[in-house]
C-alpha cells in the first residue's frame, strides 16, 4: 500500500469512528443549520435571526433556517439547543439577559446554562426607553421622581412579563426613586405598549426600537433611555446614567449560543463568520433600524458577561423576591 492509499484508509477509518466525528465536523458544516428562537415570530430575536439566516447560508455553505420555539420564558427553545448534538448545527438566538435571569427565577430548569450552552458571540445591544402615557402629569425625570415620592400617587407600569429584564429594571428604578410602581405584566412588549398608548397603563420600560415611534408620534412621552448615549431621534431624552439611575446598561442583549460540548474550532468558525456578516454595511444598517449596535465581542467576552450578569441579575431577583407567574 502506497502513502496515498494509506492516507485515504486512515481518513476513512477516522470518519467511521464516532469519537473522531466532532473533530472532523469541526472543519465545516455538512447539513441544514437551525437558528432556534425561543420566542414567537415578530420580536427582535426573530427579526434578527431572519436577517442573519440568508447571510450565514452563504457564509457557511449550508441552508440556515429559523425555528421558533416559544414558551416557558425562553426555556423551551434553550433546552432544545442544550440537548442538541454538539456539532454547531443548532444555534440559539435570544435576548441572553433571559438566560442570566432564569436560573434565579425558576426553582428548576431542565438544563444548566453554563454547562449545557456555549457562547458563540453577542450580536447586538439595543437600549430601553422609559415612556409614560400623555395624561400622566409628569414631563421629565425630575417630575416623575416628585410624583412618585408623593405617597398619594402610584403608577401602573406595563411590562412584558414577570421576571423579564424590563421587569427587573422597573423594580430597581422604583426602589431607587422611592415610589410605588405597580407591575402589570402583559404577554409581550407589543400589548404592553398598546396599554400605555391607550391610557390603560401609566408607564412602560421597553425596547427603544418598538417604543421610540410612539414617542416620536406623540402617542406617549419619553422620559429616559438606557445605554451609553441618547437616541438620535430623541435628543432631549436623557440617559439613565446622566440621571444617576440604576440599570444604566439594561437593554436587549441579543446573542448566539450552541450546545455546551461543541468543539472549540466550530465555535471559532461560527464567531468568525458572524463577525463578517454583521459587519456588512446593509446588515449593519438594518441593525441600526432595530435601534441596536453590533456587539460581536466573541465567545470569551460573552461568557464573562453571562457569568457576571447571572450573578447580578440573580441578586435583583432574590432581593425583591420576584417569582414566576
Amino acid at each position: 500500500m502506497n502513502r496515498r492509499q494509506l492516507l485515504q484508509a486512515s481518513l476513512a477509518a477516522a470518519a467511521a469512528s464516532p469519537l473522531a466525528a466532532p473533530a472532523l465536523r469541526a472543519q465545516g458544516f455538512d447539513h441544514t443549520i437551525r437558528i432556534i428562537v425561543p420566542n414567537a415570530p415578530g420580536g427582535t430575536s426573530d427579526i434578527l435571526a431572519r436577517l442573519l439566516a440568508p447571510e450565514l447560508t452563504k457564509a457557511l455553505g449550508q441552508s440556515v433556517v429559523v425555528e421558533n420555539r416559544a414558551g416557558a420564558a425562553g426555556n423551551i427553545g434553550a433546552d432544545a439547543v442544550a440537548k442538541s448534538q454538539p456539532d454547531g448545527h443548532s444555534l440559539l438566538l435570544m435576548d441572553v439577559s433571559t438566560l442570566a435571569i432564569n436560573p434565579a427565577l425558576f426553582p428548576r430548569i431542565p438544563f444548566d446554562v453554563q454547562r449545557d450552552l456555549a457562547p458563540v458571540s453577542m450580536v447586538i445591544y439595543a437600549p430601553y426607553l422609559l415612556a409614560t402615557k400623555n395624561a400622566l402629569p409628569v414631563t421629565d425625570a425630575a417630575s416623575l421622581a416628585a410624583y412618585l415620592k408623593d405617597k398619594r400617587n402610584s403608577i401602573n407600569l406595563a411590562n412584558s412579563g414577570v421576571g423579564s429584564m424590563t421587569h427587573l429594571t422597573a423594580v430597581e428604578l422604583g426602589a431607587h426613586l422611592g415610589g410605588d410602581l405597580l407591575q402589570v405584566p402583559y404577554r409581550g412588549g407589543a400589548p404592553a405598549l398598546l396599554a400605555v398608548a391607550s391610557g390603560e397603563a401609566d408607564m412602560i420600560i421597553n425596547g427603544a426600537t418598538a417604543t421610540q415611534p410612539y414617542v416620536v408620534n406623540g402617542q406617549m412621552r419619553g422620559i429616559a433611555v438606557s445605554g451609553p448615549q441618547r437616541l438620535t431621534a430623541l435628543p432631549n431624552v436623557p440617559t439613565f446614567k446622566e440621571l444617576g439611575w440604576p440599570m444604566a446598561d439594561a437593554g436587549t442583549w441579543q446573542g448566539i449560543l450552541v450546545q455546551g460540548n461543541t468543539p472549540k474550532p466550530l465555535i471559532e468558525k461560527l464567531d468568525q463568520e458572524l463577525r463578517k456578516v454583521v459587519a456588512q454595511p446593509a446588515l449593519s444598517a438594518r441593525i441600526a433600524d432595530l435601534g441596536g449596535v453590533p456587539r460581536t465581542d466573541g465567545p470569551d467576552h460573552f461568557r464573562t458577561w453571562l457569568t457576571q450578569a447571572t450573578q447580578s441579575f440573580g441578586d435583583i431577583v432574590r432581593k425583591h423576591n420576584i417569582k414566576p407567574e
